[in-house]
């Protein structure tokens, strides 16, 4: 029986293996010799705890281009989305400041989702449809807002499709607006760099489990001058100021906090390599023709996303199974509906649930690439030898006369990942 670590794993936008030096510094953090302690606690072991914890800050900050006092250890990239829409605009609104929020139809669902629970508290929000790469424009984001916008939100890569946003012209085209702006960097950090104080950023999430690092914590940078204040989610404890109360996890954090010290070259050391597999896999996939990539062609270096037309999208992922890759995104790849990502850019449907998204990382090798394009390969041409559509478009139709364009943006999946 083959194993999984004997197959190509190309699922490193879903999660990342643990990095064997992450482990080491998160094993110094269990037992009796450990830094066990309650980082609130004002003994040594707590002392010594409360210290790790402000090593960990720092290389956050060293990571991210900010100040390590901003730091807001979180469960996730999840929470830490939630905690900046939620907070910030519930906290705005408080105060008589404003009650409309700004953001993309393509962002996580983490994001979505709690935009959606501020709609039902009463709160405006404005979802822009991006361009036919997934990308919003400064100026589209700056044309969105009004006199009542306390928050705008936009993720710096997608997820799905790997399409960078503009973060720096945005934040520049926000400068003169008191509206806070909210960054998901969960798939940015480590790839590409990332520099809040420069780009006018306030807040920006980050999860470990994407850079290496172990599942179960995250972090939310916050501004400190000028402050960004928020409503907490939860409430007991007093910890971390109040905004996220609860005991910290020495050894979790100390895993993010190495996770982020290792990831900080990795946009000159890695992400060139990372782009060149990613490169040679989609020449290598677009060779079978009628291949769409979806998004931007020259994206994050670690995601592909690409449409198979002609075959049917179940058949599909029934032909790769034992492969290491996902049906448009861990998020949405377990739901039967299109990906919402997708049909924002316009994708139809069909033509959306025949995509699949290839995300590689710090152990893909060629190989890995040749043998999951191997793989890709043999199940389109077996399922095309049975398709009538495909005969179709090989007597001269055309894939957007094959599909029809979708009538409006499906909604985001409510799942992890």
């Amino acid at each position: 029986m083959t194993t999984p670590a004997e197959l190509p794993y190309l699922d490193y936008a879903a999660t990342t293996p643990v990095d064997h030096r992450v482990m080491a510094a998160m094993t110094d953090c269990l037992g009796r010799e450990g830094v066990f302690g309650n980082p609130s606690s004002r003994h040594p072991w707590g002392r010594a705890a409360e210290a790790l914890v402000a090593d960990a800050a720092g290389q956050v900050g060293a990571l991210i281009g900010g100040d390590p006092a901003g730091v807001v250890w979180t469960s996730g990239a999840t929470e830490a989305d939630n905690l900046a829409i939620l907070g910030c605009a519930r906290f705005a609104r408080e105060r008589g400041r404003g009650d409309h929020v700004v953001s993309v139809r393509t962002e996580h669902a983490a994001v979505l989702e709690p935009l959606e629970q501020l709609r039902r508290e009463g709160m405006h929000v404005t979802l822009l449809t991006p361009e036919a790469d997934g990308r919003v424009t400064p100026e589209a984001v700056r044309a969105a807002v009004t006199e009542d916008t306390v928050l705008v939100s936009v993720m710096h890569v997608n997820n799905e499709i790997g399409t960078v946003q503009d973060i720096a012209g945005i934040g520049a085209a926000l400068a003169d607006h008191p509206a806070r702006f909210h960054v998901d960097a969960a798939q940015s950090a480590g790839r590409l760099p990332i520099r809040v104080d420069a780009w006018g950023v306030d807040l920006l999430s980050l999860s470990a489990h994407k850079i290496y690092g172990p599942k179960g914590v995250g972090a939310l940078w916050v501004r400190r001058r000028p402050r960004v204040r928020l409503a907490p989610l939860l409430h007991g404890g007093g910890q971390q100021g109040g905004r996220r109360p609860g005991t910290l996890a020495p050894h979790l954090i100390a895993g993010m906090g190495r996770a982020c010290e290792l990831a900080q070259d990795g946009p000159e050391t890695e992400a060139p390599g990372l782009r060149t597999l990613r490169r040679s896999l989609r020449d290598r996939l677009l060779a079978l023709d009628g291949v769409v990539v979806n998004g931007q062609d020259d994206g994050s270096p670690h995601i592909l996303n690409m449409s198979f037309g002609c075959v049917h999208g179940d058949a599909l992922q029934a032909e790769l199974e034992g492969l290491g890759v996902s049906a448009g995104s861990a998020c949405s790849s377990s739901a039967r509906g299109p990906s919402h990502v997708l049909r924002a850019l316009g994708v139809p449907d069909a033509l959306a649930h025949s995509s699949l998204r290839f995300s590689l990382g710090r152990w893909t090798t060629e190989a890995d690439v040749d043998r999951a394009a191997d793989r890709v390969e043999d199940a389109v041409r077996r399922l095309r030898a049975f398709s009538p559509a495909w005969r179709r478009y090989r007597s001269g139709t055309s894939l957007e006369a094959l599909y029809r364009r979708n009538p409006e943006p499906a909604q985001p999946s409510n799942r992890e990942g």
